[in-house]
């Protein structure tokens, strides 16, 4: 696979080539990814994946116009056919009063902060089996487990490189590391699966595969004989791995170019209380071995950590260039590129601080409510901030966790959900957002 520095000179090329077709401006993103995986089912081998790809995107200015075109194909005539295709596109293309690349006076400039993305290690394909079939062993040897979905270990590697005319350069290589099981509990119709999984950067950073693979299997176990939920307005608690969900709706909301476009249930109230006084959600993308850490943005700009939300406001949109210029404010460096298109927009590493009361403490005065472990379908209008979801997980009676419940609904509306927000102290710091036990009073659930 390619080195970053190979990456960044295969951007210079492409830029020559389009500036000398005819080109005002360009950007080029260069990507080399290879990845391979095992699955196990039953104690058996059962796939073996291995996967590698390189890819170039190049994007095109004359004058306010633009195109992006992308390829696999690194060859001389490739590079000259593809700089030409974009100029020619963009000829061609509507005049865009906000495009345009990010003025050299924005630029990050190394050197790059040390992110420490890369492992050292790369695992081979029977070091991979035995870790899936350890995590698999050990989900299956928990009580009530009765069949199996397999077991699986990947490892990853990534380059990224981007360039542009304005005289950004840079580029970066990371690692991922990956061990999940997902099992069976029950027989006949009262089956139920559950799963668990871990990604890290480094292979140290990960729980161990008979770890994961419990998890998955007392996951799936709990689930067994599940009953019905009354319906009526009460208190709903989300699990940290769907209520990192409800700040993905957030981030979304805060979007610029959802608020240039007048889609974002947050329009109009930037300087507003949108969440408790005491919730605080922070990025940062300079997290050592971060899965989102990153030194500069899709578009060359500096990257930094920022609070997010304080004192219930949030402090500011998310922008990329083209937001930036529509909204009339300073670019948030928060432009995110993939191997074609334009920019768009995504923040790094994102995590709501933990609260000040135990998971048990934050439920103990709920009389009747609901703990909910997985949500299903798509039931959320950016628009208005109406939320409504499928779920599944556990009563909660008078303060105490009861049995499995499934099959229900839970409805409400962002900005009042977020509103009343309350957070538990169990804040765990391995995902891309990371948030603890989360309250919300006084959403509408429909039992099954």
């Amino acid at each position: 696979m390619i080195t970053p520095q190979e990456a960044q000179a295969r951007c210079a090329r492409m830029i020559e080539l389009a500036l000398g077709k005819g080109a005002n401006a360009a950007d080029a993103l260069a990507v080399g990814s290879s990845s391979e995986s095992v699955t196990v089912r039953l104690g058996k081998l059962e796939d073996i994946d291995r996967s590698e790809g390189e890819e170039i995107g190049l994007r095109v200015f004359i004058g306010q116009r633009s195109a992006s075109v992308s390829t696999s194909d690194f060859s001389d005539a490739g590079f000259a056919e593809l700089a030409q295709r974009a100029v020619d596109m963009a000829r061609a293309a509507p005049e865009d009063p906000y495009s345009g690349l990010a003025p050299s006076a924005l630029l990050a400039d190394g050197p790059w902060p040390m992110l420490d993305l890369e492992d050292s290690g790369e695992p081979d394909p029977q070091t991979l089996r035995l870790q899936a079939e350890e995590a698999e062993d050990a989900a299956r040897e928990v009580s009530g487990i009765t069949n199996s979905e397999g077991g699986s270990a990947g490892f990853g590697r990534s380059v990224a490189a981007l360039a542009t005319s304005e005289g950004f350069a840079g580029g970066y290589g990371a690692t991922s590391h990956s061990i999940s099981a997902s099992v069976i509990a029950g027989e006949g119709s009262s089956m139920q699966r559950d799963y668990a999984y871990r990604t890290a950067r480094h292979l140290g950073d990960l729980l161990t595969p008979a770890q994961i693979g419990r998890l998955a299997g007392e996951r799936a176990v709990a689930r067994l004989n599940p009953g019905r939920m009354v319906s009526g307005s009460m208190p709903v608690v989300f699990d940290p791995r769907v209520g990192a969900s409800l700040v993905g709706h957030l981030l979304g909301a805060m979007s610029g170019a959802a608020i240039a476009r007048r889609s974002s249930f947050l329009l109009d109230r930037l300087d507003q209380e949108i969440l408790a006084p005491g919730i605080r959600i922070l990025e940062d993308p300079h997290r050592p071995r971060g899965l989102r850490s990153r030194p500069f943005d899709g578009e060359g700009l500096p990257t930094a950590p920022r609070v997010l939300v304080e004192g219930g406001r949030i402090t500011g949109w998310l922008t990329n260039m083209a937001a930036s210029r529509q909204l009339g404010i300073a670019p948030s460096g928060h432009a995110a590129r993939g191997g074609s298109g334009a920019p768009g927009i995504s923040a790094s590493n994102v995590h709501m601080e933990a609260g000040s009361a135990t998971p048990k403490q934050l439920i103990a005065d709920i009389s009747e409510g609901v703990l909910v472990t997985e949500l299903a379908g798509q039931g959320v209008n950016g628009v208005t901030g109406d939320y409504s979801r499928g779920a599944s997980g556990f009563r909660i009676v008078n303060g105490e966790v009861a049995g499995p419940v499934a099959e229900f609904t839970i409805a409400g509306n962002l900005l009042t959900m977020l509103a009343a927000l309350q957070a538990a102290d169990d804040l765990e710091m391995h995902r891309a957002i990371n948030v603890p036990t989360l309250r919300v009073d006084g959403m509408v659930v429909a039992g099954g």
